[in-house]
């Protein structure tokens, strides 16, 4: 076996390395995929992994030979490539586990236990295998010399589900064949567009060693494209925010486009293959290009490798540029369609939420949500806080079972109906058992006694200093106290949690004290819930971690309880934090057009405004440099228009900048003269007190906190 091998076997021994005799019959794709794997560890294809799925349809679009080895047993899939090299023990290898398949050789030293060992997470390399193959000529067994690359394969979670190794016969280009393999399985990972243009770039650059790399994707009216060139300064910052993409018309004499729009690779020796589109300098130096279409059935794009200096293309290097672009193709593809489903799932999920939250004199209101699963799926958890015709707040979280639009539709009239409810009667009681009526009467309307859903409502009235709260079947909230002349301490609410709605849920209401500095917190269970972890560990964690918060700030809080818990969660986030201000805040707003001179006319107004409000001059310094950078970086990475929010407190000053998330109408032109990236994320970390991310219903906000030191 090309993965296993690690000594020369005797001649009457099954050669795993050697080609298939005259005649024998190759799987090909639908081969392989008509294979009867319902019978196997894999499955039936329809109901794979999303990463085994797309890890096979990399493997079968390649002309290197390539085979994942699936599962504790390690099942075989493999291509063409693969099944020549195994020879006689193709095509009876497919769906069984490798030991079996290579019995006669996997308990040497080097063989089996090197796959093993890629399955416990190493990559590995085996640069010249030297085995004996029949030659077709003379039938004599003559050494042939391979080189074989193995990487563990993972799912969306990170778990390793299989290895993945790639194989040819050859000498030369062996680091190229271990970075395929590494790219492939970099690729098989990759979920959005950006992923995929990171991911390549990073491998083109570095494998061919070459000066100038580009790839470019068909967005409809027009191309998409992004570039690196080699020396390029990128720290970590940079490489977490999306590529800095670039326009270029339909019709663009780009080779990288013209390439995409004829389907056909082209390379240039020598010359200025760049001279009609060069942008800057760079691309004037390129001598040498080589241009090779992403051939994909519902996308259209290039990928383009040059160096400043003639290169000659030898065929080995073709062929590993083809079999690049053929995986860089079958991972946009799943790229764009990921993208589209993700789009319409959050959108609906967003739809369902509050766009906005109530502003209050001396209520600080902020929430957050992230999908669980792969984030491709709507989900069932909501909140939502409203002014009850009392004057009170009311605020409400909670959790419909499921991962899907029945559950998000579910959700939407849980949440109306919970609104319609409390702006009638406000008491929690009242409002929850009104709900488990409603969402008894749509399990028997559906015919299903699974519709299982929890809730915690609460009214906060803020001249009483006072939160009365109900819950069936959610969490406890949790409370952060920060009395005067104390160090604050986070405690969870006794609240009865009573029967999820539907069951016939009788629930009891807990009245406690909501005191100027106190913060409130609501949360779901996808929160503090981590597999094989006990849940007592999780509040306790959460409980810990919302205590040592610089403030009680409830975007602040809701940042720290998302990441409070260490480890991966499958379920969906939501938190909603409500702090009663000491003091009524000062706020104020500005529009920022998609503009070069953007982020200086930023730095006027805010330095003017904190000025105004007699803020510190040091916080306003380091305030007004955050603000600039994070313009920057939505003008960047969004290209539209931004709006800055900034929120004045005694003990802090808050700081938001939002982007409604489409790109493309800030040229490269104009960026350059912008700050560079990753540059504002790192002086965030040293200036600020806390920060974060929050998505938004269209784009995303970056936010910062600075405290306000004691006079």
């Amino acid at each position: 076996m090309p993965g296993t091998v690690g000594r020369v076997p005797t001649p009457s021994a099954p050669v795993p390395g050697a080609r298939a005799e005259s005649g024998t019959t190759h799987s090909g794709g639908a081969a392989v995929l008509a294979h009867p794997w319902a019978s196997t560890p894999l499955g039936a294809p329809e109901r794979w992994n999303p990463a085994v799925r797309a890890v096979a349809d990399l493997i079968l679009a390649s002309p290197v030979p390539m085979a994942l080895l699936y599962g504790d047993d390690l099942v075989l899939l493999y291509n063409d490539g693969y099944a020549e090299l195994i020879g006689p023990r193709h095509p009876e290898a497919l769906g069984r586990p490798a030991a079996e398949v290579f019995a006669d050789i996997w308990p040497d030293p080097g063989i089996g236990d090197v796959i093993e060992r890629a399955y416990r997470g190493e990559s590995f390399l085996e640069r010249e295998a030297v085995l004996p193959v029949e030659q077709h000529l003379g039938g004599t067994a003559e050494p042939a010399v391979f080189t074989r690359g193995h990487s563990p394969v993972r799912d969306s979670t990170g778990r390793i589900i299989g290895v993945l190794t790639v194989a040819a016969q050859t000498t030369q280009l062996t680091q190229q064949l271990q970075s395929l393999s590494d790219f492939a399985a970099a690729l098989s990972g990759t979920l959005t567009l950006d992923d995929v243009a990171r991911v390549t770039l990073q491998y083109a650059i570095n494998s061919f060693d070459a000066d100038r790399v580009s790839f470019a994707i068909d967005e409809g009216g027009n191309w998409r494209m992004v570039r690196r060139i080699r020396g390029e300064l990128l720290d970590e910052a940079d490489e977490r925010l999306p590529p800095l993409w670039r326009r270029a018309p339909a019709e663009s004499p780009a080779p990288v486009v013209v390439t995409a729009r004829s389907g056909v690779p082209c390379y240039a020796s020598d010359g200025q293959p760049l001279r009609d589109t060069a942008v800057d300098r760079h691309d004037q130096k390129i001598r040498a290009l080589a241009a090779l279409p992403l051939r994909s059935s519902v996308i259209r794009g290039g990928l383009e490798v040059g160096y400043q200096i003639p290169h000659t293309w030898p065929a080995a290097e073709r062929a590993l540029l083809a079999a690049a672009a053929e995986l860089v193709g079958q991972a946009a593809e799943r790229a764009r369609r990921f993208e589209t489903q993700h789009g319409t799932a959050q959108l609906l999920q967003r739809s369902m939420l509050p766009e906005q939250l109530p502003d209050l004199p001396r209520l600080r209101i902020a929430a957050r949500y992230a999908p669980g699963v792969d984030g491709n799926a709507a989900g069932g958890d909501f909140y939502d806080a409203f002014v009850l015709p009392t004057g009170a707040l009311g605020v409400v979280l909670g959790d419909v079972a499921g991962h899907d639009v029945q559950a998000a539709a579910r959700m939407g009239q849980v949440r109306a109906a919970l609104r319609a409810l409390a702006l009638t009667d406000p008491r929690p009681d009242a409002v929850l058992a009104g709900l488990d009526r409603l969402v008894a009467s749509l399990g028997t309307e559906g015919g299903t006694h699974e519709l299982f859903v929890t809730v915690v409502f609460g009214v906060i009235d803020v001249h009483r200093e006072r939160i009365t709260l109900a819950s069936a079947g959610h969490p406890a909230p949790l409370i952060r106290r920060c009395p005067e002349d104390g160090e604050p301490a986070a405690e969870y609410v006794e609240l009865p949690a009573g029967a999820p709605l539907g069951l016939g849920c009788r629930p009891r209401t807990a009245t406690v004290p909501f005191r100027p500095g106190d913060t409130l917190l609501l949360f779901s269970d996808g929160v503090v819930e981590r597999r094989w972890q006990d849940l007592t560990a999780g509040l306790d964690g959460l409980s810990i971690a919302v205590t040592a918060a610089s403030s009680g700030d409830p975007r602040a809080l809701c940042a720290v309880a998302t990441g409070a818990v260490p480890g991966a969660t499958e379920d969906d986030v939501a938190v909603l934090a409500v702090e009663h201000a000491v003091r009524p805040s000062r706020s104020a707003s500005m529009e920022v057009p998609a503009e070069p001179t953007a982020p200086s006319r930023v730095r006027h107004w805010m330095t003017a405004q904190l000025t105004d409000w007699r803020v510190a001059e040091a916080v306003v310094g380091a305030a007004v440099l955050c603000t600039s950078e994070l313009t920057t970086n939505a003008l960047l990475h969004a290209g539209t228009a931004a709006r800055v929010e900034i929120d004045l407190s005694a003990e802090r000053l808050l700081v938001s900048v939002a982007d409604s998330g489409t790109r493309g109408t800030v040229t490269r032109a104009q960026t350059d003269t912008l700050s560079s990236r990753g540059r504002g994320l790192g002086l965030i970390e040293e200036l600020s007190d806390a920060w974060g991310t929050d998505p938004t219903v269209r784009g995303s906000t970056v936010w910062f906190e600075i405290l306000i030191p004691a006079e």
